[in-house]
């Protein structure tokens, strides 16, 4: 490591490497994200993950992009869903967001509505992207999905559920 002085902040470089992974961890928690929550369609019910890799990419045509762990358990009904849904949470979600992180099948038995693709949907999130698998692509430890929107929703107003150096933050859009 080396600190170096750039104007009145100190900074801390490094190469990342195997023997400091959490340096790099925190140096991307660094950036400000949304949360999202993404849904898909299972044989046993509704799945679910928490996010926070998700991206728009292209409004012609119009993709978004995301990228779950290949480490984890529920990895495989996300890289082989044709249809999921990303919802973008509101500052008031965090409890749900929380559940779904420990638990991807804590939806079983919430009334939940779905689309027409039979994908789960979650209710009062600021917005929805009801999407259809388009690609994905390799990301290392992680695999990049791109969807294509086959329909979106928004919600007038409310305030977004952050993540930011480890730790949930309200955005607000005032």
């Amino acid at each position: 490591m080396i600190a170096t002085d750039t104007g009145n902040l100190a900074m801390t470089s490094f190469t990342p490497d195997p023997s400091n992974p959490r340096q790099l961890r925190d140096a991307f928690g660094r950036f400000a994200t949304g949360v999202t929550i993404v849904t898909v369609a299972t044989d046993d019910g509704p799945m679910a993950i928490t996010a926070n890799s998700f991206s728009s990419l292209s409004l012609d045509p119009p993709l978004v992009l995301w990228a779950p762990d290949k480490s984890s358990r529920r990895f495989a009904h996300f890289a082989q869903a044709e249809h999921f849904a990303i919802h973008i949470l509101a500052h008031d979600q965090d409890d749900i967001c929380w559940k779904v992180a420990r638990d991807g099948a804590c939806l079983l038995d919430a009334e939940l509505t779905q689309n027409v693709e039979g994908v789960p949907i979650l209710p009062n999130c600021l917005a929805r992207f009801e999407c259809s698998q388009y690609a994905s692509y390799d990301g290392g430890d992680h695999e990049i999905i791109v969807g294509k929107v086959l329909r979106a929703a928004t919600r007038e107003s409310g305030d977004a559920l952050g993540f930011f150096k480890g730790n949930m933050k309200i955005f607000t859009d005032k």
